[in-house]
C-alpha cells in the first residue's frame, strides 16, 4: 500500500497520482509537485489515501509541499506571464504565415518550460517559431498540437443535455466511440443531435452502450419480418424498457407484443 494524493493540472485537465508522503491534503488544496518537466503546480481532487501499488502507475512523482502564500503569488505572476506570452505567439505566427489556432499557454511552476496548445488542420512546421520563442524568453518551448476534443476538454462548455461538458469535469481519458453506438441506441443520426461543441460524436453514446446491448437480447432485429399470432409483419420500432416491440401487419395495422412473445423466427 502506498499513499497517494490524485490532482488536476489546471490548464490541461490532466489528473495524476503522486505520492503525498507525510502530507495529509484535502481536496481543493493547492500543492506543488516533482514531475518528468520539473517542479508544476496542481489542485487536489482526491484527498490523501492508501491505494495498492498494482493499482497505480509504475512510476508516480512526489508531492514536494502543500503551496505557500508566496507559492500561490508566483503561480498567479505565471499565469499572466502565461497570458502575455501567448499573444507574443499569436503574432509570431501570423508573421510565420502559420496555420495554427492557439488554445492555451502556461508555465510549469519553476519556469523550466512554457508550453503552447494549438489546433491545426495540417501538421505545422513550427521550428522557426519555436526557436523565436525560445530566444525571447530564455526557457524550453513546447507546441503541442491538439484535437478537437483536447481543445473542448481545456476550453469547457454546456452540452446539449444543459451541464457542464463531460470531458471538462470528469472524464480522464476519450474513450472511443462510434456510430454503430447510436445506431444500436435508436437514436436519428443527425449530426446536430449526435455531436458534441467540438463536432466529433458525444463520448456519453458510450455511457449506455452495454445497457442496450445487453436488453436487445431476445429482441427481433429493427426491420426484419416476423410471424404473429395476428399475421406476419415487420418489426418499426423496439422499446428495449418497457420490454415490447410494435409489428406493422399493414392491413391489420400495428400491434405491440411483448419480447417474451417473439419466437426467434424472422426474415
Amino acid at each position: 500500500m502506498q499513499k497517494v494524493v490524485k490532482v488536476m493540472f489546471p490548464v490541461t485537465k490532466v489528473f495524476a497520482y503522486f505520492d503525498s508522503g507525510e502530507f495529509d491534503l484535502v481536496a481543493n488544496d493547492i500543492v506543488i509537485v516533482e514531475t518528468d518537466s520539473g517542479m508544476d503546480s496542481a489542485i487536489v481532487k482526491k484527498p490523501s489515501y492508501m491505494e495498492k501499488e498494482e493499482n497505480l502507475p509504475d512510476s508516480i512523482g512526489k508531492v514536494v509541499r502543500k503551496a505557500t502564500d508566496e507559492d500561490r503569488k508566483l503561480i498567479s505572476e505565471n499565469n499572466v506571464k502565461a497570458e502575455q506570452a501567448l499573444e507574443i505567439a499569436k503574432k509570431y505566427s501570423r508573421e510565420l504565415n502559420l496555420n495554427m489556432g492557439f488554445v492555451d499557454c502556461y508555465y510549469t511552476f519553476d519556469k523550466n518550460q512554457l508550453v503552447f496548445s494549438f489546433v491545426a488542420d495540417s501538421r505545422v512546421d513550427f521550428r522557426e517559431l519555436a526557436k523565436k520563442l525560445a530566444q525571447k524568453y530564455k526557457t524550453r518551448i513546447e507546441l503541442r498540437q491538439i484535437g478537437v476534443r483536447d481543445k473542448a476538454k481545456k476550453i469547457g462548455g454546456l452540452g446539449p443535455c444543459g451541464l457542464f461538458l463531460c470531458c471538462h469535469t470528469f472524464l480522464t481519458d476519450f474513450n472511443s466511440v462510434s456510430i454503430n453506438m447510436a445506431k444500436n441506441q435508436f437514436l436519428a443520426l443527425n449530426p446536430s443531435k449526435i455531436n458534441g461543441i467540438c463536432g466529433r460524436l458525444l463520448c456519453c453514446l458510450g455511457y449506455e452502450n452495454e445497457l442496450y446491448t445487453e436488453l436487445k437480447k431476445g429482441f427481433p432485429k429493427m426491420g426484419s419480418v416476423v410471424e404473429t399470432a395476428s399475421g406476419t409483419g415487420k418489426v418499426t420500432s423496439i422499446g428495449v424498457f418497457k420490454g415490447v416491440f410494435q409489428v406493422d401487419l399493414k392491413e391489420k395495422g400495428f400491434v405491440e407484443l411483448k419480447k417474451e412473445e417473439y419466437n426467434g423466427s424472422s426474415e
